[in-house]
């Protein structure tokens, strides 16, 4: 029989239910079993494809191109596995495949209900999610209206698949009242009873906070929330979230859960995780600062090379720079990264950064997004073919050396419609791309509607053969341009797809190691 460890949440959204989720997880696959995960989002979006990142933080993309909640983003990278579109769920496909059915008359006539309609559904996705131990998160917290047919469908779930094949984790948060100096514990009570009420009796408390909480405090958690003592743990604030797996199996959870389920584990944990962090002053120039998750696949794939978290700054600040201020401005770090996005605004501040960084020689690496400026900026200021643009931000301009992919001119809707997941990305010996990667073909992840338009504008590229700095040489080209350099910069780099997507712990994307090493270089130089 599979086994299934369901983790809820109570008090607070985004007190860290998948950084947990993910740490279990890769606890017991370092034990010796087949695990897996899912991650359930409450919301009515079919996928996170067109969700703002100022509100939700970053779009992560899968192998498969299937556009996720981030969340699989930290699955993908604790558990050191490629995560599909079956690992996610989202109210809005539940719904649609329901309608769907029903259209079809797949119902027979029958009154489609929430119970047992809905349910069926969400249990049919669950049972067929693969592996041995399956990792079920619910986005959300307890008592979110829009979560409660879920809670509803693992609870259907736990009766008919055997209750000795269930582990029920609630997650909640404890505040500490500083005025009083006391942790307040009533608000877990409070989410537990409301979990019971739905049906669901958890079998383990894991309480997030601040600071340690006392013994006392805990023990009132488990009689009050009707766990033994011993099934309640406190998880206080890490400074690193990759110690958390460590924290996991040090405190014995994984044993417990072994126990409970009755699964064979072998007792053993290797986590070759960043332990310190190496003083670099990396910059991503971004538009999207509403959340710090916006950029975090790039963020953490730094951290993962063992480098300082990366700045986050906003590129609009640099439109009303002179060249001699922005200049002044980008010495104070080490290395430059223009991540991707869409929409105009702050594209000139970004393209006023790429020319700082490629005239004072500061590392700079582009993604996305980031390359395609990339590519106008050294049209316009190196090729003087003025008002160069991409035609997303300028359809009229005389110079459209990005512009919209042919076969997305057709395509009207918006979510899931553009260049998704993993392609065959070949590489060019003899380029600073190769000399990351060492390989001819690599499979990166693409999320992106436009591309450099090298039939109306060869001339902006070198061949692998020309040395001449007036022109960009491209290091990568499949269908279409993938990578672009200037081999004779300390690092001038810009790709097409998305490394960071494929950064795991131990493993980071190669590009990013690169990266790195010329940034510290520069930094020994100028120290």
């Amino acid at each position: 029989m599979k086994k299934y460890v369901v983790v809820t949440g109570g008090v607070i959204s985004g007190i860290g239910k998948g950084i947990l989720s993910a740490s279990i997880a890769r606890v017991m696959k370092e034990c010796g079993v087949e695990v897996n995960t899912l991650k359930i989002d409450p919301y009515l979006n079919l996928d996170a494809g067109t969700m703002n990142p100022n509100q939700h933080g970053e779009v992560f993309v899968t192998e498969d191109g299937y556009e996720a909640d981030l969340d699989l983003g930290h699955y993908e990278r604790f558990l050191g596995k490629n995560m599909r579109r079956e690992n996610n769920m989202t109210a809005g496909q539940v719904f649609k495949s329901i309608i769907d059915k029903e259209r079809k008359g797949d119902f027979l006539g029958a009154t489609v209900q929430m119970v047992p309609h809905v349910t069926d559904e969400i249990k049919s996705r669950i049972r067929k999610v693969p592996g041995d131990l399956i990792m079920i998160e619910i986005g959300g917290t307890v008592g979110d209206i829009e979560g409660e047919i879920f809670l509803e469908a693992v609870r259907e779930l736990w009766v008919e698949e055997g209750p000795e094949n269930f582990l029920f984790i609630h997650v909640t948060y404890v505040p500490y009242l500083r005025v009083t100096n006391e942790f307040k514990t009533k608000p877990t009570q409070q989410s537990v009873q409301l979990l019971r009420r739905i049906g669901i009796q958890p079998q383990m408390i894991v309480v997030r906070s601040e600071l340690p909480i006392e013994e006392n405090e805990l023990g009132k958690i488990a009689l009050f929330g009707g766990v033994e003592r011993q099934m309640v743990y406190n998880l206080p604030d890490s400074e690193n979230v990759y110690d958390v797996p460590r924290i996991v199996y040090s405190h014995g959870i994984h044993r417990k859960i072994a126990s409970w389920l009755n699964i064979e584990i072998e007792e053993r944990f290797e986590w070759n995780y960043p332990k310190s962090f190496a003083p670099t002053r990396v910059a991503i120039v971004g538009k999207y600062l509403g959340t710090d998750d916006a950029y975090k696949s790039i963020s953490e794939s730094i951290t993962l090379c063992g480098a300082s978290k990366p700045e986050v700054i906003d590129s609009q600040c640099f439109e009303d720079m002179t060249d001699a201020q922005i200049k002044a401005e980008l010495r104070k770090y080490d290395g430059i990264i223009i991540p991707g996005g869409f929409g105009k605004r702050g594209i000139e501040g970004k393209i006023a950064v790429i020319k700082a960084a490629r005239e004072e020689d500061i590392p700079i690496l582009g993604i996305c997004l980031g390359m395609q400026l990339m590519v106008i900026e050294f049209a316009r200021n190196v090729c003087k073919l003025e008002n160069a643009n991409s035609t997303e931000f300028d359809p009229s301009t005389p110079y459209p050396v990005i512009d919209l992919m042919e076969e997305q001119k057709a395509i009207l809707k918006l979510g899931g419609t553009m260049r998704l997941g993993a392609q065959e990305t070949p590489i060019e010996e003899g380029t600073t791309l190769y000399e990351a990667y060492n390989e001819r073909l690599v499979y990166e992840r693409h999320r992106h509607r436009y591309e450099v338009n090298l039939e109306r504008f060869p001339d902006l590229f070198r061949t692998p053969e020309e040395t001449d700095e007036s022109k960009l040489r491209i290091s990568s080209r499949a269908t279409f341009v993938e990578a672009i350099e200037l081999p004779e910069k300390r690092f001038f780099v810009g790709i097409q797809y998305h490394p960071e997507f494929r950064s795991k712990v131990g493993r980071p994307n190669p590009i990013f190691e690169l990266f790195l090493t010329r940034v510290r270089e520069k930094r020994r130089i100028q120290q």
